[in-house]
């Protein structure tokens, strides 16, 4: 069965026909043609998936498409105005808080997600809070030196 979906991605409407098992990443990816969002594990374990939606961060392999009929969804793609990157890409850059980049979609997304939650976290509650996502690369040091930081700018 097919459903006709519609939803606000990245600031535009879009409309798509999907099958009912499709899930929200496939639709970002596949239809949309937004391949920023990563697929990592198909479980939900590793993060790379991460998008917004309705302002909260999400996994998009754990929600049907059909369910994002009518919501808002901000993915990487979405965040920067022009030339002018989000303060939490700006700060990932800064920090060199990536090394291979599979990952850093997902985390980027996940952590304006937790400054928003925690406008002022500690590097304990930040390595709490990324529990859900993974990086085969780094240490980690870099990624939460750098959502400090964005915190700190995002926070005036």
């Amino acid at each position: 069965m097919s459903y006709s979906i519609t939803m606000t991605v990245n600031g535009k409407a879009v409309t798509g026909e999907v099958e009912g098992r499709t899930l929200l990443v496939q639709f970002l990816r596949e239809h949309l043609g937004l391949t920023g969002t990563h697929v990592g594990c198909d479980t939900s374990q590793c993060g790379a998936c991460t998008v917004h939606m309705d302002g909260r961060a999400i996994k998009s392999c754990s929600i049907l498409a059909a369910h994002a009929d009518g919501a808002e969804v901000t993915t990487i793609e979405g965040l920067a105005d022009g030339d002018t990157l989000h303060p939490m890409q700006e700060a990932f850059r800064e920090h060199h808080a990536l090394q291979c980049g599979f990952c850093t979609p997902g985390m980027v997304m996940s952590a304006i997600g937790i400054v928003e939650d925690n406008p002022n976290p500690t590097s304990d509650e930040i390595r709490h809070a990324l529990e859900g996502n993974i990086c085969r690369c780094t240490g980690y040091h870099n990624i939460v030196e750098a959502i400090g930081a964005a915190a700190k700018t995002m926070s005036k």
